[in-house]
């Protein structure tokens, strides 16, 4: 039983969906009551963008084993990429989580601690403090905070510990509390004094926002690794901005809303990034080149009807879609397929699978143009795809999670790449597709373009983040007298 959830993990995490489905059905079989297999089939079912499937299995889940948090999480984060799923749906579920969690770790508000003569005692959650999406953009936010307004702690519930906890851990006070469960992560952090408490995972792999439940802090935000409600009632404010948050967006959170000014978040390139951005694919190729790094989980069937009709409003154009589960034959077989029912021939589009990072960054020099997926929109890939000069088309909806490339646009200046509808994404893209000054001018201006603007000045960033903290610290400890 175990070798085959073992060897259907390590197929799963390279990309091998058929064969780890195999592995994990035969697991099944051996030991039907272990419901590890069926945890494991719906995580295939997600990557497969086999959405419905996999909502179906963690419901049958969750009426076995109602108290799992790892089914509770991975419920809830899947729902993000399902486009059939309503506003009203994730929010009525996500507030269902937080009625669970608080009947199950139930605590008081701690007392408020001064912070006249100290500076605010600022405290970080995740499990991904590492070369992952989340530790990538918050390390140089860490390494930034001043000391004199904020003394920082990061609670590592991860596993992995690379060049990124390193920086990490030489910016602050670093505890590692893999081996600590809910309450004990609790008391840890209640015994250092943390006064703002910072969620940065949600409900994303290795989250503990289950601790959060313990309410270890006066003060509670949810920040950067996640794009919804928590659903925790105890949690004083999302950290978002005005592009992530139309005015209206507060009907899908628990938590109140602040928004941040300049953006919800900093990119910095990797130390390994191409120096130079390379000159437009299209200038050796004679045609325009569409591509996609993002999570084959983000495919849907609206995604390749919006793509189709790009490719055939623009004649001679080619689609590179690069993801690990492109490992497997039988959902390279499945995508291209949907690309050729709607009139598109397979020749036109390339699947790769996967490649160490600096070799994903050198991949951006066969595209000319990106395609953003929704409703799940790129994040780190659509930041590292404007760095690399390549221009990402973008339709922001009305999650959160849809409108990511949109806010990394509009704080570079380039928010006419962000369409209304499905319609005007096709316009877009084969607009710029028509425009090869355009696209040439785009590449070579974009990295100027970027390090001049919000999106990138950290320093500016991490001053008014600390802002927001503490006037929320403020606001929430100290309310005026009336």
């Amino acid at each position: 039983m175990d070798d085959w959830l073992d060897l259907g993990g390590l197929l799963l995490n390279t990309g091998f969906l058929t064969r780890a489905e195999v592995c994990f059905a035969q697991a099944r079989s051996l030991s039907p009551n272990d419901l590890r297999a069926s945890i494991n089939l719906a995580s295939v079912a997600r990557d497969a963008g086999e959405h419905g499937h996999a909502t179906s299995l963690y419901a049958d889940l969750l009426t076995q084993l109602p108290n799992h948090p790892i089914i509770h999480r991975n419920a809830l984060t899947s729902l993000e990429y399902d486009p059939a799923v309503l506003d009203a749906t994730r929010l009525a579920q996500a507030k269902a989580w937080g009625q669970w969690a608080v009947a199950i770790a139930v605590g008081p508000r701690p007392t408020v601690q001064s912070t006249d003569s100290r500076p605010l005692r600022l405290g970080y959650v995740s499990a991904d403090f590492c070369q992952h999406t989340v530790g990538l953009f918050v390390k140089d936010v860490l390494k930034a905070h001043d000391p004199k307004r904020v003394d920082v702690f990061a609670y590592s519930a991860g596993l992995v510990k690379d060049w990124v906890t390193d920086e990490i851990s030489a910016a602050c006070t670093l505890r590692d509390v893999s081996a600590l469960d809910d309450a004990a992560l609790a008391e840890l952090i209640s015994a250092d004094g943390v006064n703002v408490l910072v969620d940065l995972s949600g409900h994303t792999a290795g989250s503990r926002l289950t601790a959060f439940a313990y309410r270890p802090a006066p003060v509670m935000v949810s920040w950067l690794g996640y794009f919804a409600t928590t659903g925790l009632p105890y949690m004083d404010a999302v950290l978002l901005d005005d592009w992530h948050a139309p005015e209206g967006t507060e009907a899908q959170f628990t938590e109140p809303i602040i928004r941040l000014p300049d953006g919800r978040l900093c990119y910095q390139p990797v130390p390994w990034a191409p120096a130079e951005v390379a000159p437009s694919p299209f200038t050796r190729n004679g045609h325009i080149t569409f591509g996609c790094f993002n999570n084959t989980a983000k495919l849907n069937d609206g995604v390749f009807d919006v793509w189709s009709a790009i490719l055939a409003a623009v004649p001679g154009s080619r689609l590179v879609l690069k993801w690990r589960t492109f490992n497997d034959d039988a959902l390279r077989h499945k995508v291209t397929s949907a690309f050729v029912a709607r009139g598109i021939a397979a020749e036109r589009i390339e699947l790769r699978g996967p490649s160490f990072h600096a070799d994903v960054l050198k991949e951006y020099a066969d595209i000319d143009i990106a395609l953003d997926p929704f409703p799940f929109t790129g994040g780190l890939t659509s930041c590292e795809s404007l760095w690399m000069g390549v221009p990402v088309v973008t339709w922001p909806q009305s999650r959160v999670v849809s409108r990511q490339t949109f806010a990394f646009l509009s704080a570079i200046g380039l928010p006419e790449l962000a369409a209304t509808d499905a319609d005007d994404y096709v316009r877009i893209a084969a607009s710029l597709a028509a425009d090869r000054d355009r696209l040439a001018n785009l590449r070579s201006s974009m990295r100027p373009r970027m390090l001049a603007s919000p999106l990138m000045d950290v320093a500016s960033f991490t001053r008014q983040f600390e802002d927001a903290l503490i006037q929320l610290f403020e606001s929430v400890c100290r309310p005026p007298t009336p």
